[in-house]
C-alpha cells in the first residue's frame, strides 16, 4: 500500500430540508388548518480515527466529500427525514487543518476519536409552527439552512512510542525487522527506506510501537535529501532511538559529529523535538568490535547523562538489552 501522509479535500455537510406550507383538507373538518411539517436536518461530516487505517491514499483519489441533505417536510405535520451523516475514517494521528486560515482545528491522536468537521444545516419550519391566535392560517414556511462547507488539509503524524532516527544506512530498518513483524526494504545504499515503517515490539508482558523514520541527512530541515517530509513523524514519539553506524567511524570525534549533525536538524525543525529523550545506539558492532575510541565515545555520552547501547542487529548482539533499556525509559517517564 502506498504511504501518503498529506491530502487536501473539500467537505460539505447536508442542507436542511424545506418546511412545508400546507393546509388540511379533510371531510367533515370545515375549518381545516395548517399542517405543514418541518424539514429534516442535513447530515454532518464526521472524521473518526481508525486503527486499521495507515495512509491517506484514499483522499488522493476522492477530493470531494458531501453528506446527505435533509428531506423536505410533508403534510399532516410530517417532519422530513434527517440527512445521513458522512463518516470519514482516517488514520490515528491525523491532524485537520482549515485551509482558509491555516488553523489546526482537530488532532485525532487516539483510536475512535471523532470530530465533526462540518455541521449539517437545520431543517426549515413548516407553516404549522407559525400558527398563533392572531394568525390561524399562516402560509409562511422556512427554507432549510445550508450545511457548512470548507477545504481542509489532512496531515498524518505517526503515533509511535519509539522513533528510530539516524543517517541513511545506520541500521534502522534491519533493527526493526529483527524485533517486530515489520518487513522494510533493506539494502546497502542510502534512502532504502522511503516511507516510515511501524512495528509492535513485545518485551515480556509489555509491548510498544516502534517507527523506522526514513534517514535524515545534514540540512534535511532545509529540504535537502528527504527534507522535512518525515521529520514531523518524529514529533509524537515518546523516545528517540538514535542509531549511529560506528563501522564508518575512525575516531571518537567521528561518532560525536554524526550525533551532532542529526540533532542539529531536529533542533532547526522543532525546539520541542530537540528536547525529546534519546537513547544512543552504536550499531553494526559486529563489523568494528569494541576498541578504545568506541569506549571513549560511550563514556563521553554517558557523562552527558545519555543512555548508550552497543548492538549488532545482524548477530543479535545487545539487542535484547537494548529493548529492556527502552522499557526502563518508559518507566522513568511516568
Amino acid at each position: 500500500m502506498k504511504f501518503i501522509d498529506e491530502a487536501t479535500i473539500y467537505v460539505r455537510a447536508g442542507n436542511g430540508g424545506k418546511g412545508a406550507s400546507h393546509f388540511r383538507r379533510e371531510k367533515f373538518v370545515p375549518l381545516g388548518g395548517p399542517d405543514g411539517g418541518d424539514g429534516g436536518k442535513g447530515g454532518d461530516v464526521v472524521l473518526i480515527a481508525d486503527r486499521n487505517k495507515h495512509t491517506l491514499l484514499d483522499f488522493r483519489f476522492m477530493a470531494k466529500w458531501e453528506a446527505k441533505n435533509g428531506e423536505d417536510g410533508g403534510t399532516n405535520r410530517r417532519t422530513g427525514k434527517n440527512g445521513e451523516d458522512l463518516i470519514i475514517k482516517v488514520p490515528i494521528g491525523t491532524e485537520i487543518i482549515r485551509i482558509s486560515d491555516d488553523t489546526l482545528i482537530a488532532d485525532l491522536a487516539e483510536d475512535e476519536k471523532t470530530f465533526v468537521v462540518a455541521k449539517g444545516g437545520r431543517g426549515g419550519k413548516g407553516n404549522t409552527f407559525f400558527k398563533s391566535s392572531t394568525n390561524r392560517a399562516p402560509v409562511k414556511a422556512q427554507d432549510g439552512e445550508e450545511g457548512e462547507e470548507l477545504d481542509i488539509k489532512l496531515s498524518l503524524k505517526l503515533v509511535a512510542d519509539v522513533g528510530l532516527i539516524g543517517f541513511p544506512n545506520a541500521g534502522k530498518s534491519t533493527l526493526i525487522s529483527k524485533v517486530t513483524e515489520a518487513k522494510p526494504k533493506i539494502a546497502d545504499y542510502p534512502f532504502t527506506t522511503l516511507v516510515p515503517n511501524l512495528g509492535v515490539v513485545k518485551v515480556g508482558d509489555i509491548d510498544f510501537v516502534m517507527a523506522d523514520i526514513p534517514g535524515l541527512i545534514e540540512d534535511a530541515s532545509e529540504g535537502k535529501g528527504l527534507g522535512v517530509t518525515f521529520l514531523k513523524h518524529v514529533e509524537r514519539c515518546k523516545v528517540l532511538m538514535h542509531l549511529i553506524d560506528v563501522s564508518l567511524c575512525n575516531s571518537k570525534e567521528d561518532i560525536i559529529d554524526a550525533f551532532s549533525k542529526i540533532n542539529n536538524e531536529l533542533k532547526k525543525f522543532s525546539s520541542y523535538l530537540a528536547k525529546k529523550e534519546q537513547l544512543i545506539v552504536f550499531s553494526k558492532m559486529d563489523i568494528i568490535g569494541e576498541n578504545d575510541f568506541i569506549n571513549e565515545a560511550k563514556k563521553y555520552f554517558e557523562d552527558k547523562e545519555y543512555k548508550v547501547c552497543m548492538i549488532s542487529s545482524a548477530t543479535g548482539q545487545g539487542v535484547k538489552e537494548l529493548l529492556y533499556k527502552v522499557v526502563e525509559m518508559f518507566g522513568s517517564q511516568k
